[in-house]
């Protein structure tokens, strides 16, 4: 037995009954790899060799021929899927703006106790001079601007009672409460807008 090694020999027959012919003028390959006929006809194809289909998209420019508006437009109609869109009414941004876990869907009532607890968290209006940490830590102890470092002191004892693991009986929720006290009367402490 005489072991000899193999040489690929490349045919130039035309492809099978079944295989399509490369659209490309003068070409016998198959036509393995679909292009768009135009920009108007995305669903339907040309078919080419590997070769001719990179020539071909190489040329091809979806944009050829459009203005800046038309160009414009696709653009935007591409970014919604081409689905149609509608302006949302003021009313539905003001709720929004208010509470945007409202305008959820949530017929098992998943979402209720999120929703409580980020409304119960959102810092009130405060003067825009004063930062935003000292704001979370006036929200987060139920205060109001202006307030006196007494006032802070009386209401962080209040809330360091109320929260406390000894009486909390080792809550989850209560410990991380207390955490976040501690952490907003730490920040209000050291502020100088609290001197007495």
């Amino acid at each position: 037995m005489v072991r000899g090694s193999r040489k690929s020999v490349r045919t130039t027959e035309a492809p099978s009954a079944n295989l399509r012919v490369c659209e490309h003028p003068g070409c016998a390959e198959a036509g393995e790899f679909r292009a768009p006929r135009s920009r108007e006809n995305l669903s339907q194809y040309r078919w080419f060799c590997l070769e001719h289909v990179r020539e071909y998209n190489s040329k091809w420019d979806f944009y050829a021929g459009m203005s800046e508006e038309e160009i414009e437009r696709q653009i935007r109609a591409d970014q919604t899927w081409r689905r149609p869109t509608w302006k949302m009414s003021g009313q539905t941004r003001a709720k929004m703006a208010a509470d945007p876990l409202e305008l959820l869907l949530d017929p098992y009532d998943i979402l209720a106790d999120a929703g409580a607890r980020a409304r119960q968290r959102r810092p009130q209006a405060q003067p825009n001079d004063l930062p935003v940490a000292e704001q979370q830590a006036l929200s987060i102890l139920d205060l109001t601007w202006p307030q006196t470092r007494q006032g802070v002191k009386a209401r962080y004892k209040e809330l360091a009672k109320r929260y406390h693991p000894d009486a909390t009986g080792g809550d989850r929720e209560a410990e991380e409460r207390i955490k976040q006290i501690n952490q907003a009367y730490s920040t209000l402490k050291q502020s100088p807008r609290f001197a007495e």
